[in-house]
C-alpha cells in the first residue's frame, strides 16, 4: 500500500516546493542540428539559422579598407591582359576630355603585387586620381583595390572619393578597359578608361 502511494507523495512534495517531476520515461531533448523545428514548437529557430549577435542592432557603417591583399601576389590568369597592363597608353575621364590622357604607372614589386597609379588634371580644378593594387588580371578584365577620386567636374563643387575593389573590362574588342560602375558616386555617369595599344587587342 505504501509502495503504491510513494509516486503520489513525491509528486505532491514537488508541487509544494514549486517544481514538477518529469513523467516516467522522460528524456531531455536537444535542438535538432538540421534547423527543423521540434514537434509542437513551430516558433523554434535553431542556432544554425538564427542571426549572429553581431548582426543585431548594429548601425550601417562603411567598412574600413582591407589592405591584407597587399601581401599576396596579384592573380595573373591571362598573360595577354598582363601584357596590356605593362603597356598602358593613358587614362581618360570624359568630363575632362577624351583626348586628355594621363600616364598610367604600373609597377610590380618583389612579392608579385601589381600597383597602378594615374592622375588627370583639367581646367578649373577638375581632376581624376586612381591609386591602388591590382588583385586579379583575367581575360579582358582586371580587378583593382583602389581609391578613385573625382573632383571639380562636371560641376565645380563635385567631390567623389571611394576606396574599394573595382572591375575594369574590355567590351566589344575595344582597345581600352572601362570601369564597369558608371554611376558609382552621385548619379553622374562617369566613363573612366585605361588604354592599351590597339595591336594588343584580341584577334
Amino acid at each position: 500500500m505504501l509502495v503504491g502511494l510513494r509516486p503520489i507523495l513525491v509528486s505532491m512534495a514537488a508541487l509544494l516546493l514549486g517544481g514538477c517531476p518529469p513523467p516516467d520515461g522522460y528524456v531531455a531533448s536537444t535542438p535538432p542540428a538540421t534547423g527543423e523545428a521540434p514537434s509542437g514548437s513551430p516558433e523554434y529557430v535553431s542556432d544554425a539559422s538564427a542571426p549572429a549577435l553581431a548582426e543585431l542592432d548594429q548601425p550601417e557603417i562603411e567598412p574600413a579598407p582591407d589592405y591584407d591583399h597587399m601581401a599576396a601576389p596579384t592573380r595573373v590568369l591571362s598573360a595577354a591582359d598582363a601584357e596590356r597592363l605593362r603597356n598602358t597608353e593613358g587614362m581618360t575621364l570624359q568630363w575632362i576630355g577624351w583626348d586628355a590622357r594621363s600616364p598610367v604607372l604600373v609597377e610590380v614589386d618583389e612579392r608579385g603585387v601589381w600597383m597602378m597609379t594615374s592622375e588627370i588634371r583639367g581646367e578649373g580644378g577638375a581632376a581624376l586620381k586612381l591609386e591602388g593594387f591590382v588583385t586579379e588580371i583575367g581575360e579582358d578584365y582586371f580587378l583593382i583595390h583602389a581609391e578613385i577620386t573625382i573632383m571639380g567636374t562636371p560641376t565645380n563643387d563635385r567631390f567623389c572619393d571611394v576606396n574599394k575593389i573595382w572591375r575594369f573590362a574590355v567590351t566589344q574588342n575595344r582597345s581600352y578597359y572601362r570601369l564597369r560602375e558608371f554611376e558609382w558616386c552621385d548619379g553622374y555617369t562617369d566613363y573612366i578608361d585605361i588604354y592599351f595599344p590597339p595591336s594588343l587587342k584580341s584577334e
